[in-house]
């Protein structure tokens, strides 16, 4: 009984992991979006400002997304690695129950 819920535990909390990686790789995805704009806008951008102010103000989001962007794929490698341990320890957990029905099933023979 108690393996049994163990294991409902772990596909639930592998299950809001995966929610939360589908969500990272969404707002990474939609970050390079917008880092692309940024970049196209840099291009034709600098009306009424001086080329030197443009540029700075640039560099700055440009680090601004470029820092987002690798927080984003930490986080997504994160998720990734949880992941991998959640579903190792369903196979484990998989494998002792299996263990101990097979010593049931000697038992009973």
């Amino acid at each position: 009984m108690n393996l049994r819920l163990d294991a409902d535990v772990q596909k639930l909390e592998a299950e809001r992991l995966r929610k939360g990686k589908a969500r990272a790789e969404e707002d990474l995805d939609r970050l390079k979006t917008d880092y692309k704009k940024l970049r196209l806008s840099m291009r034709t951008a600098g009306l009424g400002r001086t080329s030197e102010q443009c540029l700075l103000e640039n560099q700055k989001e440009k680090c601004e997304l470029e820092n987002r962007v690798t927080e984003l794929e930490g986080s997504l490698h994160r998720h990734r690695n949880w992941n991998s341990m959640m579903e190792l320890r369903a196979s484990l957990n998989r494998i002792e129950e299996m263990k101990e029905r097979t010593e049931e099933l000697e038992e009973a023979l």
